[in-house]
């Protein structure tokens, strides 16, 4: 496994250590990139050196997968005048991370390469042993238990009466994504096509009037026509001053999600301030109503 920082530069040192030690511990040869703890104003580096950091990790027929030190900002940047090449999607590997990783994530998407929306270096210590258990599990090629959550809009039982016209799982591509990072890329040559996908948003301090901001950008582009569900996971630090008028996160959800026609699943563990459960990128999965979880049906694995 190899380290690279293609966002933002390093600042937590014993957690990113803790992290690699993490890996160490179950038996993988972690190596670490020149320059992975270079500077460049907030960013791990120049544009041209994280890209070309990326480029080598991925090209390197030695490295089975990618570990990504943190999110952060600078991971858009570095996809300006880059394209997967034909060898680079021939020779998939995983590569892990989050929040501004997701810029990585749904580039390797568009080109049909599977990837982990799951902890950081910078993070992977501060996560429960079933979430760190459970990203292993993924990357090992086992299979890893449903996500459960709570349905905030159901289209075939809006009443939610327990009617067996309820029960109408919807299954598609799971595309999980950072949404202010997800939406920045909305248009670019970097944007995954959404048909027949299971959307997975997180965020962290995005109040209700910026997440409302968000997903009328998604809407008003028509983002989400062919999209199959919605999973929502943590959405942190979204509080507004006390006397400010807001809508909650779950009426926000509601109002812009509600009318889209599909399954919206809320309080999954994963996103920022809390368990991040991985999740697998360009994998199978299954929105299931009456449960109300989130399942992997079919992990598509690099070879």
């Amino acid at each position: 496994m190899i380290v690279i920082a293609p966002s933002g530069c390093l600042r937590e040192t014993a957690s990113f250590e803790q992290g690699v030690a993490i890996w160490r511990s179950r038996g993988y040869d972690v190596v670490c990139s020149p320059g992975v703890d270079d500077r460049h104003g907030y960013l791990a580096g120049t544009d041209a050196d994280r890209r070309a950091r990326l480029r080598a990790a991925w090209r390197d027929p030695l490295v089975k997968g990618i570990l990504c030190v943190r999110g952060g900002y600078g991971g858009t940047r570095l996809l300006e005048d880059f394209e997967w090449s034909e060898a680079d999607r021939a020779a998939p590997k995983w590569l892990i991370g989050f929040s501004d990783i997701t810029s990585v994530l749904w580039s390797l998407a568009r080109v049909g390469v599977g990837s982990v929306h799951g902890a950081v270096l910078t993070t992977l210590a501060d996560e429960p042993d079933r979430s760190r258990q459970r990203l292993f599990d993924l990357v090992e090629g086992r299979a890893i238990a449903p996500l459960s959550g709570r349905m905030l809009v159901n289209p075939a039982n809006p009443l939610g009466n327990n009617d067996d016209t309820g029960d109408s799982a919807v299954t598609g591509w799971l595309c999980p994504a950072n949404l202010a990072v997800g939406t920045s890329l909305l248009g670019t040559p970097h944007q995954p096509d959404f048909t027949g996908a299971i959307i997975a948003f997180e965020d962290v301090g995005e109040a209700p009037y910026r997440l409302d901001r968000l997903l009328t950008q998604w809407r008003s582009m028509g983002a989400f026509a062919g999209v199959r569900g919605i999973a929502l996971g943590r959405f942190s630090q979204a509080e507004v001053p006390a006397g400010y008028p807001s809508f909650s996160v779950d009426e926000l959800m509601r109002d812009r999600l509600g009318d889209l026609g599909i399954p919206v699943l809320t309080d999954l563990p994963f996103g920022h301030d809390g368990e991040n459960a991985a999740l697998p990128c360009g994998a199978i999965a299954t929105i299931e109503p009456r449960s109300a979880t989130l399942s992997i049906t079919s992990p598509g694995s690099p070879t």
